[in-house]
């Protein structure tokens, strides 16, 4: 699942170099009683009302003084005393190493920059050699530990945030196994850093050393550089089988291709020169006439296939996340590289070799077609909403991202009568090591919102709809507050299940449950990345009859990549923009019919009004 997170505020200060300097706390553990309520909270207006009778006597068992819930918590009390943080191992297995789908789409997600106006061949490749440049002294940074520290803005702004993934940017790999991934480190006392990229041309690799006689190449030698690989790679004769498709395939099919790899002496060296270098750059052939953000998008998230770009990839070596990618495309923006002197003598790029079995052919064939069926299965689109943006969404004094959830969470009403578990990804940077949680949308409030909206035979004031919205607003804001500080439920229940496989012989009835079944498959799943630069970010659906909709709110503009399958019939991308569009315009419409000014802060008696509103609704649906 692709999980992304908010570009956060930086501080022009020096990073320290351990997170106890930045006196970060560890991520508390929620109390189980509190967890256990939550989530029965969360899931009773999404399913049945027997099947939710069956859950909560579940529940009440588990959660029962002496039972088994209370035994699993206590130990892990114990794993957050031992531990940096009691869940980024269990978090990383199973949002990402478990995972045997492949990359390309299901996981990796696409940060599609600016777009580029080439006249020629060497205007992409003096903008590569650029980048190149960039990225070295980005790294630089990085190695010195000279990056600014993050700190938290918006909700409970302030605070220093975990740097520990930055430091992961250049030096990770994500190794292909047959039952669960690894991610690999790089940092070694024992092998040297990395001083090469690796350039991808017509579906070739190639070396490009990036540091020659101690010294970095100019941005004009990388350019002569990648003139000479475009000029080798454009030889038809030494053109070798495409081995990066083999990257896109399932993890467990990808594993068992590497293995057969490994065999021979060349494929390991190439193999080792992939994995260790500081980054891949792609040279794509071009596309046919002027690109669209959707085209653009989908070039980056599966190049199109095995007959456009998509073998001209090596999918394992990816930035992991959006956050530092976001933030290098700021320092590559901000940067005035110094220009270096010139290399007199540059060794010519080397291009890596592979030795392909009849096994390994067979392999690739595989690899390509299912490689063209993810890419004809997606529905995809980028959808521009220009009819307002944040300005006045704050101006109403709500919350832009949880305003535009509850649109999502109309949309999606609008469109099948019902609501789902919905993932919004939630930054627990301000703990050590900490990644994301989930903010689960679909709450009782955003319903009781949503059918008031859509369902006609119930005639309500203009002014008690918007009393409804102002409760789901302010209750997605809570849960979002709830996230951030370490109290949500799905890592604590994460954490639960998986010490419960450690322990237990049996998997107890609870993670059983057809309704924590449910509740992890995230029908709707959402992030937020919000930039002030002309870039977007998307992705996949993570289940086959859902949505991927991420979003960068502007000052007049909101921007929407949203995703489906097009094997799934009851879904469309195209009628779900639409229906979110429709659902921003009558959410403006409904804070037009009233002041700003009497738009204010629900008080406990109209919350209370807003509650038993939203019992009225339950009871007629």
């Amino acid at each position: 699942m692709p999980i992304l997170e908010k570009v956060p505020y930086r501080m022009p200060v020096k990073t320290p170099s351990s997170e106890e300097e930045l006196g970060l706390p560890k991520l508390p553990v929620p109390p189980l009683q509190q967890t256990l309520a939550t989530y029965l909270q969360c899931m009773r207006h999404l399913v049945p009302e027997e099947q939710f009778r069956k859950s909560q006597a579940i529940v009440r068992r588990f959660g029962a003084p002496g039972g088994l819930g209370e035994a699993l918590q206590q130990k892990l009390l114990e794993r957050q005393e031992k531990t940096a943080n009691w869940v980024s191992e269990y978090w990383l297995n199973d949002m990402y190493l478990n995972n045997r789908l492949a990359l390309p789409v299901n996981s990796s997600p696409a940060v599609i920059f600016a777009r580029q106006h080439f006249q020629d061949t060497n205007d992409q490749l003096r903008f590569a050699a650029s980048l190149i440049s960039g990225v070295l002294s980005y790294k630089a940074l990085l190695d010195s530990h000279s990056i600014p520290t993050d700190w938290a803005r918006g909700q409970l702004s302030g605070h220093p945030l975990c740097m520990k993934q930055y430091y992961r940017l250049f030096s990770s790999y994500r190794l292909p196994g047959h039952t669960q991934d690894t991610l690999v480190a790089q940092k070694s006392s024992i092998m040297p850093e990395p001083e090469h990229v690796i350039v991808a041309c017509c579906n070739q690799f190639f070396v490009l050393d990036v540091v020659v006689n101690f010294r970095h190449l100019s941005e004009g030698d990388l350019f002569t550089q990648l003139r000479k690989i475009i000029k080798m790679a454009s030889n038809e004769d030494e053109r070798l089988p495409p081995i990066g498709l083999l990257t896109s395939d399932g993890r467990s099919e990808w594993a068992k291709a590497r293995t057969v790899l490994l065999k021979d002496s060349t494929n390991r060296d190439s193999l080792d020169m992939i994995e260790r270098c500081i980054c891949l750059v792609c040279l794509d052939a071009p596309g046919a006439g002027e690109l669209s953000d959707s085209h653009r998008a989908l070039q980056l998230l599966h190049g199109g296939g095995c007959s456009k770009n998509g073998a001209n990839r090596w999918y394992d070596k990816s930035l992991q996340v959006s956050g530092p990618f976001v933030t290098l495309q700021s320092f590559l923006n901000r940067q005035k590289l110094v220009r270096a002197d010139s290399v007199s003598e540059l060794p010519t790029p080397r291009r890596l070799r592979w030795k392909c079995s009849p096994e390994i052919q067979g392999h690739l064939a595989s690899s390509a077609e299912k490689l063209q069926r993810i890419v004809k299965n997606l529905d995809f689109i980028v959808y521009k909403f220009d009819n307002y943006g944040k300005t006045l969404i704050k101006k109403q004094k709500f919350s832009p991202d949880a305003f535009i959830q509850v649109a999502l969470q109309l949309a999606f009403y609008r469109l099948y009568k019902r609501l789902v578990p919905t993932y919004e990804s939630a930054s627990i940077r301000r703990f050590q090591e900490g990644r994301v949680d989930n903010i689960r949308s679909a709450t009782p409030e955003a319903l009781a919102f949503v059918q008031a909206m859509t369902d006609h035979e119930v005639a309500l004031l203009e002014f008690e709809k918007l009393q409804l919205l102002q409760a789901a607003i302010q209750a997605q804001t809570e849960y979002t507050v709830m996230a951030i500080t370490g109290m949500a439920i799905d890592n604590h229940l994460l954490a639960l299940r998986e010490l419960a496989r450690d322990l237990c012989k049996e998997t107890p009835e609870m993670f059983m449950d057809e309704t924590y079944l449910m509740s992890n498959r995230f029908v709707l799943s959402t992030s937020q990345v919000p930039t002030t630069m002309e870039m977007f970010c998307c992705y996949g659906p993570v289940v086959p009859n859902g949505y991927g909709a991420c979003y960068n709110p502007q000052s007049e503009a909101i921007l929407f990549c949203i995703s489906s399958f097009h094997n799934c019939k009851e879904t469309s991308s195209a009628k779900f923009a639409e229906a979110v569009g429709a659902s921003l315009i009558d959410m403006k419409d409904l804070c037009s019919s009233w002041q700003p000014a009497e738009s204010k802060p629900l008080s406990t008696k109209e919350k209370a009004r807003g509650s038993a509103r939203a019992k009225d609704l339950d009871s007629h649906c």
